[in-house]
């Protein structure tokens, strides 16, 4: 082969990777924050093959997505093996599956263990799918949570990002008090000002009406349901401190109303 040949002979091509930016940011974390399920992949201990499973999903508070899984299924034996592990979520619409965002967060899942903190996570995740209470407290079921090492954004056609952490995830800098306020609040807000969380849902969510209940509060929004239907409000800016969220809520209430013209 000739010098001038071998300078005409292309190269590995580069992956089309964009530059990661606001909106890129908030896409990723809008399709954690609504996922019911997502597709577990893990390793098999007894082959080291993928192995690739759907599993109910939950978020912490920081966005990291959290499963319940039994002792009897592959994917907790795998997991218990070797930690490392993907989630792939984003729902396919109509027309061409592969023109719908979806998003795959790798990492390490770490077994939340007895104690305070498996019961903040077992309250985020009952209150996504409250049918897991027959169940949860088996002896054979644990919560784990994905320790994100890396993400991977495909927003549709020509639109692929890779992610770090700080990018899928919610900095909980100086908020943790946070999470001692958001069940009390949450159960507050269902029981005595459901008519605020329908208001939330129909005006900042252009949902339908019904009756709408609150899953789960974070300081940059709010996660609503109504049935298997899971609705996102994004605050206009992520809060500071935990003592803004109160206030907050009122003044969401107040915008919805006039939003929607006092109904």
């Amino acid at each position: 082969m000739r010098m001038s040949d071998a300078a005409k002979t292309p190269g590995p091509k580069k992956a089309p990777l964009l530059p990661v930016d606001a909106e890129a940011r908030r896409l990723a974390k809008d399709l954690l924050r609504r996922a019911r399920h997502g597709a577990l992949a893990t390793l098999d201990p007894a082959t080291g093959e993928p192995l690739a499973t759907r599993t109910a999903l939950a978020s912490d508070m920081d966005g990291a997505p959290v499963v319940l899984t039994s002792t009897l299924s592959a994917h907790t034996q795998a997991l218990l093996q070797d930690p490392r592990c993907s989630i792939l979520v984003g729902e396919p619409g109509k027309g061409d599956p592969l023109a719908h965002p979806r998003l795959t967060v790798i990492g390490r899942a770490r077994r939340v263990e007895a104690g305070e903190t498996r019961e903040r996570l077992k309250w985020r995740y009952l209150a996504r799918h409250p049918k897991a209470e027959l169940y949860v407290d088996f002896a054979d079921f644990s919560f784990w949570r994905l320790e994100v090492a890396r993400a991977s954004l495909n927003g549709g056609f020509g639109r692929a990002y890779a992610m770090t952490p700080e990018d899928v995830l919610t900095d909980m800098s100086g908020l943790e008090g946070l999470r001692d306020f958001e069940a009390g609040a949450v159960a507050h807000m269902n029981e005595d000002h459901a008519e605020a969380v329908a208001l939330y849902a129909r005006a900042f969510c252009k949902a339908p009406a019904g009756n709408w209940v609150l899953t789960g509060l974070d300081p940059e929004g709010l996660d609503l349901a109504l049935g298997d239907r899971v609705e996102r409000l994004w605050f206009e800016q992520p809060l500071t401190a935990a003592e803004e969220m109160r206030p907050l809520l009122v003044r969401l209430a107040k915008e919805a109303r006039e939003k929607l013209g006092g109904a």
